[in-house]
């Protein structure tokens, strides 16, 4: 059969082909790049809600117990101060050697992601992987935010880093009643 030199043939050119490519190349770079810090920010809300479980989850369980290791409750409902003095602000911090035995507000005073939960063998940092806290509490009797020696109420901090780094803080006071 003989070579016919007007068929048309059809197909692409390499230069066409090149061009789809860069073209396609492009496209792809233009929605990944908004695609990917759209991925990013969607879980921001997840951590943040965690992050909040986890702080209200400790500070009810703070706002539970007794105002003061001098404080007694129990015994005709003496506040420190009343019964005697408070403890000393330098001494805030935990009496007791395990969570599981804390029983006033101070005893929280210094508690990280790597402490026990309250009866249990677990450890936030377990339930919580990637997520650090801290807790503080200081006396603030005149409730402006900075500690003082008013021994009439108690700031509790708790501050919980997310695992992408977003520092949230959750504060409450506890009143000496």
């Amino acid at each position: 059969m003989p070579y016919n030199l007007n068929r048309h043939q059809s197909g692409f050119t390499l230069i066409e082909m090149i061009i789809g490519i860069v073209a396609f190349a492009v496209a792809m770079t233009m929605m990944i790049s908004v695609i990917v810090p759209q991925a990013k920010q969607s879980v921001d809300p997840v951590f943040q809600i965690r992050a909040s479980k986890l702080a209200a989850t400790l500070i009810n369980e703070i706002q539970g117990k007794a105002y003061d290791e001098k404080s007694t409750p129990s015994q005709n409902m003496k506040r420190c101060n009343e019964s005697g003095p408070c403890t000393a602000a330098g001494e805030l911090g935990p009496e007791e050697s395990s969570h599981d035995h804390y029983d006033d507000v101070d005893d929280y005073h210094g508690m990280t992601i790597a402490a026990a939960m309250l009866d249990s063998g677990d450890t936030y940092q377990s339930r919580y992987s990637g997520f650090s806290l801290s807790v503080s509490v200081v006396y603030d009797g005149d409730f402006n935010g900075v500690a003082d020696n008013i021994q009439s109420a108690k700031l509790i901090r708790v501050d919980v880093i997310t695992p992408n780094n977003d520092v949230l803080e959750f504060a409450t006071y506890r009143s000496n009643y």
